[in-house]
């Protein structure tokens, strides 16, 4: 398979993902391969919400949305790859995360860093997908593990 386009905006994960602010973790895609590996990035802001409280006076992005935000990424190579492959709208059904395995945080990440995310097709069951998963800034480990994702059908 050929590597699509090296990057896409916000307007593309919008298209896919149905998250919105304050709940959308990723800003940009620079890597794709589809159906098999997606890199992203998350700039960390110091006016989001979650870091006046987590934790004052040291504020670090709690470990379950650095894993929301490995989920979202993980969402994002599943409807890239659908959108490169067919050339069809990237996704009809919604996405659910179902389950993360394993995922160790070791290193914390603090307002005014880029939080890179990776996410790496491992297997894929029906309508389950399972991802491995890291998220990093710069050579600096953050977390890594293993995810799931579901396709659902008929929900409104």
């Amino acid at each position: 398979m050929s590597e699509g386009p090296t990057s896409f905006g916000a307007d593309m994960i919008l298209s896919i993902l149905p998250h919105r602010a304050p709940f959308l973790f990723v800003d940009r895609v620079t890597r794709l391969v589809p159906s098999q590996s997606i890199v992203a990035e998350r700039d960390l802001r110091e006016n989001e919400p979650h870091f006046a409280g987590h934790f004052p006076g040291r504020p670090i992005m709690p470990g379950v949305l650095i894993a929301e935000a490995l989920a979202q990424t993980s969402g994002l190579l599943l409807g890239l790859s659908r959108h490169s492959e067919c050339g069809t709208k990237p996704v009809d059904n919604p996405m659910f995360f179902l389950a993360a395995n394993s995922i160790k945080f070791v290193s914390p990440a603090v307002p005014g860093e880029t939080l890179t995310l990776r996410a790496q097709t491992d297997k894929s069951f029906g309508t389950l997908f399972k991802f491995n998963v890291e998220a990093a800034v710069g050579r600096r480990l953050v977390a890594s593990g293993s995810l799931t994702l579901s396709l659902v059908s008929g929900t409104k």
